[in-house]
């Protein structure tokens, strides 16, 4: 069956933190007849969101595993992921926007654009993804969808202009202009299945004329023949301004904004209708690959069933039935029973059973064409391998994968508990590739790493639950760096002499401070003072010199290393020996480079009402926070600010005492930057007790 790709939709819906993006893809399905009743996220019936499947979520009212789900509208085939809104899962979002061809993003109409918003949108032009914006809540006290739309302009630098007005705002909201259509759209019903289109009311008749001149203005620059209708004075059609929005938004200079309500249900059909006629088809999206059997050359990836496979595994979970990994298919076909290649391990794999996702349900299916989102089921692999069909060997390039900013020592309280725990944490860092875990040698405890407080406090919790894993959790620990400040050289020999052959390796040269990148070794040898085969072994001793530092035991960045004198024997001289010396001439050097300790700056943005802004600068103010800007928005105060993840622990419960419980919080990691001297020598003194005990 070969299936018409430009009826396949791949969105997916991503927003800051309750913005009501798991809302609104519950009505999408109950539109699409995929499910046949609707159910809240914190649902009073018990039931939950049919896309917040785990138990946490439906305790907690968030999403913290993007769900897949495909549905039928109109006669398009539109596959959906909808995304978790906190920064904590941010890899979440990244693996979802990397496999998909557009997104919607949903803005709160009262909140605008909040800080999360902020880094979804970034993620969004990272990987080139045409955009919707849907303003929802537009039945809320306080909505205000223009200056939303001016926010979009301002703040995301889009070209964001409104294909529809509401009638009436807050709890007068009845329904929406259409600027294409200029007709008034009503959603009748008890659950806005009906849909009814009248006049524009006379009230709102003038602001539409206005508002669709804006529109046709700023979408005439991505059609020639709608320029020339508009130059002609002739009323252009409805085809020539969808044409007109739809090349915009594909070349991503132009964003179309909707208006509505997902929970009074207003609004969601004629978003349907906007994926259908706005966002890309798989074959408008240019993907590469990289060619492994031709030095990594990159390929563009033709959509065609006829070729030769190209999948991703962008995500792994653990079904009841063994390991589920989604896959998104770039061309050729995947078949049940088929053979297929692990590009990463060169391993032939069998697809055994081949399903259709919807949340925690499935539906099997014989085959999967390109452009298809879909699942396999006992296939071993890591998130982000390729396969391929076994007569080519491509590489789809890998996700952004940013670097873990908090620890945390974990302790099993018994034998059944720790043969638990590391069979969970085999299977989360399989699944989540920034959640790390690894063993400290020196205190022998389990230390996991993260993206912040609630990302590990959810894997904690899911240990509890799934694996039965009952563990001490200790103190939260920063990922401080160290780094040097200084240039300084260093000439160090190496010499061992224990009868028979001994050791000799002598390592000469500078180190200096490097902005921007971890390591980097330079070879200024000339003459070969040091031997060709020994350079390798220089810059793997001071490669583990990195590994950690004197003054906290933490890893070193930022140092380039160049050696430029040396000396060898022919005898005692070896791999082991040059390691040595340079791990002696490392030592030598980074005493004498004034090192010093770097902490990570988390950029934090408090939302609370006006009347606390007060308190919520002091609090800032307290934990060594730089305050970036404040913003007023209504009754409602922003205060954006930069402050050091140690002084973070605990802020939300510090946060809702000061603020009756009115005010939220929001955090990313920003940048390293170096710490106080007060702050540091309580660090090293820390340290120093650390390594007596």
């Amino acid at each position: 069956m070969k299936r018409d790709l430009q009826k396949v939709r791949n969105i997916g819906i991503s927003a800051h933190i309750d913005s009501g993006k798991t809302t609104l893809t519950e009505r999408v399905l109950f539109y699409t007849q995929r499910i046949h009743a609707i159910h809240e996220v914190r649902g009073k019936d018990g039931v939950g969101a049919t896309m917040d499947s785990m138990e946490l979520e439906k305790e907690r009212g968030i999403t913290i595993q993007s769900a897949a789900t495909y549905c039928n509208w109109k006669d398009y085939d539109v596959n959906i992921i909808d995304t978790p809104g906190h920064v904590d899962f941010t890899i979440e979002v990244e693996r979802a926007l990397r496999v998909l061809d557009g997104a919607v993003l949903i803005l709160c109409s009262v909140g605008g654009v909040q800080s999360q918003s902020i880094t979804v949108n970034r993620q969004m032009t990272r990987y080139r993804v045409p955009r919707i914006a849907f303003i929802n809540k537009c039945d809320r006290t306080g909505a205000n969808p223009k200056r939303v739309t001016d926010q979009l302009r301002d703040k995301l630098e889009l070209n964001a202009v409104m294909l529809q007005l509401p009638i009436g705002l807050e709890s007068d909201l009845e329904g929406a202009v259409d600027l294409v259509t200029m007709k008034a759209v009503y959603f009748d019903g008890e659950q806005g299945e009906n849909i009814r289109i009248e006049e524009i009311p006379d009230n709102l008749r003038a602001e539409a004329d206005e508002k669709r001149e804006e529109l046709l203005d700023a979408v005439s620059m991505f059609s020639d023949e709608l320029m020339e209708a508009m130059l002609e004075e002739q009323t252009p059609t409805e085809e020539m301004i969808n044409e007109a929005i739809r090349r915009g938004t594909l070349s991503l200079e132009f964003t179309p904004v909707l208006i509505g309500s997902a929970y009074k249900n207003k609004g969601v059909q004629l978003l349907l209708d906007a994926v259908r006629d706005f966002l890309p088809c798989p074959t408008e999206v240019e993907n590469t690959a990289l060619d492994l059997d031709k030095d990594e050359e990159e390929r563009t990836v033709t959509n065609d069933p006829e070729d030769p496979l190209i999948a991703l595994a962008f995500k792994l979970e653990e079904g009841r039935y063994g390991q589920l990994t989604y896959v998104r298919t770039y061309q050729g076909v995947i078949r049940k029973g088929a053979t297929i290649v692990n590009t990463r391990t060169g391993k032939k794999v069998k697809v055994g059973r081949l399903v259709r996702m919807h949340a925690d349900q499935m539906e099997d299916i014989e085959e999967a064409g390109s452009g298809d989102i879909i699942a396999l089921f006992g296939i071993d692999c890591a998130s982000g391998d390729t396969f391929c069909a076994d007569n080519i060997n491509m590489s789809m390039s890998s996700m952004h994968v940013p670097a873990p900013v908090i620890s945390l020592a974990i302790n099993p309280v018994d034998n059944k508990a720790q043969s638990n725990m590391s069979k969970a944490l085999n299977r989360f860092s399989k699944e989540d590739p920034t959640f790390k875990t690894f063993v400290d040698h020196e205190t022998n405890e389990t230390i996991i790493s993260g993206m912040g407080e609630l990302h590990l406090d959810v894997y904690i919790e899911r240990m509890k639950r799934e694996y039965n894993a009952e563990v001490e959790v200790g103190a939260p620990r920063v990922a401080y760096r160290e780094t040097i400040s200084h240039r300084a050289d260093f000439d160090y020999t190496h010499k061992k002499q224990t009868g028979g052959s001994g050791q000799f390796g002598r390592v000469g040269g500078y180190m200096e401070p490097l902005e921007d990148e971890e390591y980097e070794f330079v070879d200024d040898i000339v003459g070969g003072v040091i031997p060709r085969e020994y350079i390798s072994s220089c810059d793997k001793g001071f490669q583990k010199s990195m590994a950690k530092g004197t003054l906290t035991g933490s890893p070193i960045t930022g140092v380039r290393v160049v050696i430029n004198d040396g000396n060898s024997h022919n005898v005692d001289s070896s791999d082991v020996a040059f390691q040595l010396a340079s791990v002696g001439a490392f030592k030598e050097g980074y005493a004498k480079a004034k090192p010093v300790i770097h902490e990570p700056i988390m950029k934090v943005a408090v939302e609370g009402p006006s009347e606390f802004q007060g308190a919520i600068m002091g609090s800032i103010n307290q934990r060594r926070g730089v305050i970036v800007g404040t913003f007023e928005e209504g009754n409602y105060t922003v205060v954006e600010a930069e402050v050091p993840l140690s002084e973070m622990f605990g802020y939300s419960t510090v946060l809702r005492s000061l603020t009756q419980g009115k005010a939220e919080f929001t955090m990313e990691f920003s940048t390293y930057k170096q710490v106080p001297k007060s702050v540091a020598e309580e660090l090293i003194k820390a340290y120093e007790e650390e390594k007596k005990n």
